[in-house]
């Protein structure tokens, strides 16, 4: 890698591969580049995995000291942040708009018979506004839709009730051409107006189903007329409705000097997220860890770093978006927690950035120090499943069978929370007949933890079972057999809700889900789920091939391993000729099956 930096090389292997903004930091933490990503992995690695031809960029990558980023939903709300960005830091590395030109929007005009046209200026006059979209050819193609669809003014008159009565207006062409009713002279009423007005709103927040259906419904009609160009731009214009977002999460016009913050708190850490708007766009975005010396709530920790934030940034905002609420009073400050809408949208955002940068420092743990990262997960998996020792040694059981017939069972190991293929075992069930899980798993630990005692190996410090209480049951049962209950930990596991059952509990727990101790334990149980069924198909097959070849008179087990050894299945076999035949098992042997075979066809 061309950067020697171990920092930027660290960053580098722990970004997501998610949609974002990165920004890049000089040494005085000067921001001086910002880009937009569709994978913020792969485009910021790029800057650093290979020789750049521009010396601009080589300069560029030589003054990087930090990277920061920002994840969104979507390239194009990672494009409009990017623009939004650029503006607010003039980043020294970046383009700079010299016309300070933004994206358009649509408004719709707060007046009498509102007009609906593109704009790059947002007045605060009351007027909606919508967007902003990425693309004029977007925005020119929604506005055409809806003169279509609805007969709208689109003159400057001002349409006051008074100045309509007093007859001071005419009709233009567009009324005469019919994409205008006239409520200029009284033809059309303010109400009906009113209706498109709020249809098309539907139409511009996303709500596309009818109209993209009515456009369809005008394709198939232009191509049923053999009109193929017409038809063609009404895919076009399908296509183009279909990949449209009509609203940014990063961006609204209806938001201006709010702050937003999040915080995601752990046992020792919380992380932190801040973002602050003005005029309807990202300005700042930051996630910081903060280190907890007791056992402090959300709520604290709010207190404790929303301030130093604040005056870091030179927040003016008067409102702070939170998830949850808190009984915080700080001076000129009021705390909202939203439940619809772009507010709404913003504190997804700003979650979303506090996991990604928990998950950044968590990946960089296991890069730098994979022991600590190891111990971590133990610890987690200790307290959650109420163990005296870390389990550094864990087993899981699953048992499988094909109504009752070849029923199998397998054994996975986990070693420091990590597969250990080569301890992975199969068990034949020998003692059980029938679709018996119970007994099936009673047989199956009772075998396994008899051998090991007899071979004086260590035990595991956990044992999980799959399955709730009835398997949990059984396996207890061959615990106690080897006198081992209460010197191993056992656990159930069910499958639908992810249920654990401990011995002697009528009720199962629920671990969080995004655990990571519960993450380890269904890794095990889908790998002795993998594990089992492929034993298990392996021996179904195996016993099918056996019926079919070894039912011809005169053909034996060690012949049915050479024939399958050279032609690999039975239609291998079925399909050798008779040299082929003769070559592997000798001339009697392979015209006795060749005729098996061939005067089965024949019959």
């Amino acid at each position: 890698m061309a950067n020697k930096d171990d920092q930027i090389s660290l960053k580098l292997r722990s970004l997501p591969n998610k949609p974002g903004v990165y920004q890049y930091l000089d040494k005085e933490g000067t921001i001086i580049y910002v880009g937009k990503a569709k994978d913020l992995k792969k485009r910021v690695s790029s800057y650093f995995n290979k020789q750049n031809d521009s010396g601009k960029t080589r300069v560029l990558v030589s003054k990087i000291r930090d990277i920061k980023y920002i994840i969104v939903d979507s390239e194009l709300d990672a494009l409009l942040l990017e623009n939004n960005l650029i503006k607010e830091h003039q980043p020294k590395y970046n383009i700079q708009l010299k016309d300070d030109k933004t994206y358009p929007w649509i408004c719709i005009k707060k007046e009498p018979f509102p007009r609906v046209f593109s704009t790059r200026r947002l007045i605060k006059d009351g007027s909606k506004y919508y967007g902003p979209y990425p693309s004029v050819y977007v925005i020119n193609t929604l506005l055409e839709l809806i003169r279509e669809i609805y007969p709208l003014r689109n003159c400057t008159l001002n349409l006051a009730e008074n100045k309509i009565k007093e007859g001071k207006y005419k009709v233009c062409l567009e009324y005469h051409i019919g994409n205008c009713l006239g409520p200029c002279i009284g033809a059309e009423t303010a109400e009906s107006y009113d209706v498109y007005i709020q249809e098309i709103e539907h139409i511009l927040k996303g709500n596309l189903n009818q109209v993209i259906r009515m456009l369809k419904d005008r394709m198939l009609k232009a191509a049923a007329k053999l009109l193929f160009e017409k038809a063609g731009e009404l895919k076009e214009k399908i296509s183009t409705i279909e990949r449209f977002q009509s609203k940014s999460a990063v961006v609204s016009s209806n938001i201006d000097k709010v702050d937003v913050i999040t915080v995601l708190n752990e046992d020792k850490v919380a992380y932190v997220n801040y973002l602050v708007i003005s005029n309807g766009a990202i300005v700042h975005g930051i996630t910081v860890e903060v280190s907890k010396k007791l056992e402090e709530s959300t709520e604290d920790i709010i207190g404790f770093v929303l301030p130093e934030l604040r005056e870091r940034y030179n927040s003016p905002s008067k409102e702070v978006l939170i998830s949850e609420p808190v009984s915080l009073e700080l001076d000129g400050i009021q705390f909202f927690v939203p439940q619809r809408g772009d507010k709404k949208s913003l504190i997804e955002l700003s979650i979303r950035n506090t996991k990604y940068y928990r998950l950044e420092k968590l990946k960089k743990e296991k890069i730098v120090n994979p022991e600590k990262h190891t111990e971590r997960i133990l610890e987690q998996i200790r307290k959650d499943f109420r163990l005296e020792e870390l389990p550094h040694h864990i087993e899981c059981f699953d048992n499988s069978n094909f109504h009752g017939t070849n029923a199998v069972a397998a054994c996975v190991v986990f070693k420091d929370g990590k597969p250990s293929k080569k301890d992975y075992r199969h068990f034949n069930i020998k003692t059980v007949e029938g679709p018996d899980d119970f007994a099936s798993m009673e047989e199956v630990v009772y075998r396994r933890y008899k051998r090991l005692m007899d071979e004086k190996q260590s035990l595991p410090q956990l044992i999980v079972v799959d399955g709730g209480k009835g398997q949990l049951s059984s396996a207890l049962k061959a615990l106690d057999k080897l006198e081992l209950r209460g010197k191993v930990a056992i656990v159930g596991i069910a499958k639908k809700l992810e249920e654990i059952f401990y011995p002697g509990d009528n009720l199962p727990i629920y671990i969080d889900k995004r655990s990571e101790s519960l993450k380890v334990i269904q890794h095990m149980r889908n790998e002795a789920h993998r594990f089992g069924i492929t034993h298990h198909r392996n021996k179904r097959s195996k016993n099918a091939l056996i019926s079919e070849i070894t039912q011809i008179k005169g053909i034996g087990e060690k012949t049915f391993e050479e024939l399958i050894k050279t032609f690999k299945s039975v239609n291998g076999v079925k399909n050798a000729s008779m040299e082929e035949l003769s070559s592997c098992v000798g001339t009697a042997k392979a015209k006795t099956v060749y005729q098996y075979f061939h005067d089965e066809e024949n019959a």
